[in-house]
């Protein structure tokens, strides 16, 4: 690396803000530094989404395996290994971990191992790491730093008896009991994995549902799914006096004024997330901020000019799809390829069986803002393919302008929820109505039918209900 040259771009961060950020301007022609302690891959990559899906698919698997006998297929001796679930959650994180790095190299990205610090606009020190003490002088800055877990003061993460997502992915030894606080994305997908293998989940959240984001009828069929399966749901729940003894957790639920003491082996954490901006800036350097999270405008630029921000240091929503979406639109408009556009509508996805994935409004939302609207919506009873496949968990519920039938929102909840969700994604990106996608025929059989009738009933045309 000439780190006599200056830099284009330097990237703070080799997450999915960061990296991609680091490659668009690579794919532009210019000369570009991502600063970054670990691999490349960022959280995402190699602590959040990409393992933690290869938990949950031998999760799946080992589910449907237990229950095959209902297909005509009959399996005795039926084991798992937990230690090596884990271990290929990792293999699978080295692999595409090795992917960005190749791409790095392939649009000649310099990667500097170490953290970034903004010394003044224009120069970033990478601090700590083997790169430690090198001097990068730059034209644009691109912080990508994204959160990490949010812990409970005076509550020691460990990484045996209290975890964050981050510990859990790597958990040396399955415990037999857990409570885990915050039933969000990341705490309901650790409750379907570890009951999957039968540890004793208590999931416990202090709002009125799981899955506290989404529509309220999607909660329902998750919560009564997970109870179903073992999993002891605690909605409008608080945890109180945790105390971690020699052999476990100790705690107390609170609900009202009723309170319930437990004591199990293990606590995971999953109560959101906090900026990551330790020993990013100095104290010449003074970005506004709100609440913790980086200001930007409507071309991702911070209060210091030449200096960016992008994905989750930004704030809400912490998603890794949104994160990459920012990053490419502020590198391209930082360098004049186009005007950099701010994200309106996202998908949100939740892998636990039955999935969940939505996009827009929810109802709730619709009727506190006055808006009218119409809802269709389909089973997945009704569905063939559904039915066939041992899956009918679940609806499509798709909500519309009145006038017009414009896409508002969508939710689905059941098997390949979250690939479905992208046609209405699309769908609103293009405008498209209620009327014309329930008009685009559908291959069938197929779950993705299950779209076309929820548009079908809005107007109370659909087929198959």
């Amino acid at each position: 690396m000439d780190t006599s040259t200056k830099y284009d771009l330097v990237v703070i961060g080799g997450g999915p803000a960061g990296y991609a950020a680091a490659i668009r301007a690579g794919q532009l022609g210019k000369k570009v530094a991502c600063v970054e302690m670990e691999r490349p891959g960022g959280t995402c990559l190699n602590w959040g989404c990409i393992p933690s899906k290869a938990l949950l698919k031998s999760a799946e698997l080992y589910s449907k395996l237990s229950h095959c006998d209902e297909f005509g297929i009959s399996v005795s001796g039926l084991e798992y290994d937990f230690p090596k679930i884990i271990a290929r959650s990792r293999n699978v994180a080295d692999t595409m971990a090795k992917g960005i790095g190749f791409l790095f190299k392939k649009n000649k990205v310099d990667h500097y191992v170490g953290t970034g610090h903004i010394i003044v606009p224009g120069m970033v020190e990478v601090r700590d790491g083997s790169d430690k003490g090198t001097i990068l002088s730059t034209e644009k800055i691109l912080i990508a730093t994204g959160c990490k877990p949010r812990t409970l003061p005076d509550i020691e993460v460990d990484g045996d008896k209290v975890m964050t997502s981050r510990e859990a992915l790597v958990m040396k030894k399955q415990p037999k009991s857990i409570v885990i606080v915050g039933a969000g994305a990341i705490g309901a997908e650790f409750a379907y994995f570890l009951n999957a293998f039968g540890t004793k989940v208590t999931l416990v959240e202090m709002m009125d549902q799981v899955l506290p984001v989404e529509d309220h009828e999607v909660a329902k069929v998750v919560q009564r799914s997970f109870s179903q399966s073992g999993i002891d749901c605690r909605v409008s729940t608080k945890v109180e006096n945790i105390k971690v003894t020699k052999t476990g957790v100790s705690l107390d639920l609170l609900k009202g004024n009723e309170k319930e003491s437990l004591k199990v082996e293990s606590l995971l954490l999953a109560i959101g997330v906090v900026a990551n901006t330790n020993g990013l800036l100095s104290p010449k350097v003074k970005l506004e901020m709100d609440r913790g999270y980086i200001t930007v405008n409507e071309s991702y630029e911070t209060s210091i000019e030449g200096i960016y921000a992008a994905g989750d240091i930004i704030g809400p929503p912490w998603l890794a799809h949104v994160a990459t979406y920012e990053a490419v639109q502020a590198v391209q408009g930082m360098f004049g390829h186009g005007k950099a556009q701010r994200v309106t509508d996202f998908p949100g996805c939740t892998y636990c069986l039955p999935q969940v994935a939505s996009i827009g409004k929810t109802e709730k939302a619709l009727k506190e803002a006055g808006t009218p609207y119409k809802v269709g919506k389909f089973p997945f009873q009704a569905s063939g393919k559904a039915v066939a496949s041992n899956t009918s968990e679940g609806f499509v519920k798709l909500l519309v302008g009145e006038k017009y039938g414009e896409v508002l929102g969508a939710h689905i909840v059941g098997a390949d929820a979250t690939e479905m969700i992208a046609e209405y994604g699309l769908a609103m990106k293009l405008e498209a109505t209620a009327e014309e996608i329930h008009g685009t025929i559908h291959a069938h059989p197929t779950m993705s039918e299950a779209m076309m009738e929820a548009a079908a009933a809005v107007f109370g045309e659909a087929i198959h209900i």
